[in-house]
């Protein structure tokens, strides 16, 4: 029940009516029997800095940063994780003891959630995208003990400064998309991982949009892992193309789900939610809605 006492957190980004986090972290609050609650608040860039200003002074215990401020928060922040600063990007904040805002960064932590049991240290892995994502893809990656890190993009311009993002942690190889060396990468890769946003769910209906194109994957076995970040719709284009594959495919819903439950724990100090309690709740949402966001 909501009362006079009653706190909430929030996601702060335009747009974000499409957002599914206000309905698993409810979900995670009261399992947890916590006096809080999770709304989604839009913010137009020039309103930012009033906002999170104004956010300090009543009772909001944090927030969720999303598209497109997770760079333009930094200066409005008194304390940043090293993950966050390496990774250039926020998505959490919380209050500190002063009322100032200490950040950090849970979509690593997401990201690896569904691929940690899968014993995928010394394998070979594929990027596809060079965007802030990736970012957090690559990081991932590296903590997972990857070999090997190959990054295919459009952009030169961004892959060759993620490459250099990345220098003193590995070696990684850059690919433009209609290099004819990525054949021989995606042939070998025991897990491919699309960061971009084709096949992401647009007003008007498109068939077979996978990203860079179907010749791309021509070369694509059944051996490799092919995770889509894009969860709208689910499945993607890519993972319906994977599975008749033969692959195993991982969508971006794991990543969602698993990166809230550490901005939740970040916020209350600690606390634990079992992943099962935000999944249950997604899926009775999209059961409710067939599907639809």
């Amino acid at each position: 029940m909501i009362t006079s006492k009653t706190s909430f957190i929030a996601l702060i980004g335009n747009p974000i009516s499409h957002s599914l986090s206000p309905i698993i972290q409810n979900a995670a609050l009261k399992y947890l029997g916590l006096d809080l609650i999770y709304i989604a608040i839009p913010c137009r860039n020039e309103d930012l800095k009033l906002l999170l200003n104004s956010l300090k002074t009543i009772n909001c215990k944090g927030l969720n940063i999303t598209i497109p401020f997770k760079e333009k928060v930094f200066d409005l922040c008194s304390e940043i994780s090293p993950i966050a600063n390496q990774l250039k990007a926020i998505n959490t904040l919380k209050l500190n003891s002063m009322r100032e805002w200490s950040a950090t960064n849970t979509d690593v932590e997401g990201f690896i959630y569904p691929l940690k049991n899968l014993n995928l240290k010394n394998k070979q892995s594929i990027v596809l995208g060079s965007g802030g994502a990736a970012r957090s893809v690559i990081q991932g990656l590296i903590n997972l003990n990857f070999s090997t890190i190959s990054v295919v993009s459009r952009n030169k311009k961004s892959l060759d400064g993620l490459i250099n993002n990345f220098e003193n942690q590995i070696k990684i190889q850059g690919l433009l998309n209609n290099d004819d060396q990525a054949q021989n990468f995606i042939k070998e890769a025991d897990l491919i991982v699309n960061t971009t946003p084709v096949g992401m769910k647009k007003t008007t209906s498109e068939t077979n949009e996978l990203p860079y194109g179907e010749i791309f994957w021509r070369s694509l076995n059944e051996k490799t892992i092919v995770y889509d970040l894009i969860y709208n719709p689910a499945p993607t284009d890519l993972l319906k193309f994977s599975a008749n594959k033969g692959c195993m495919t991982i969508d971006g819903l794991q990543m969602l789900i698993a990166q809230g439950m550490k901005s939740l724990s970040f916020w209350t100090d600690g606390l634990e939610v079992p992943f099962h309690i935000m999944d249950d709740a997604l899926k009775n949402y999209l059961k409710k809605n067939d599907g639809n966001f």
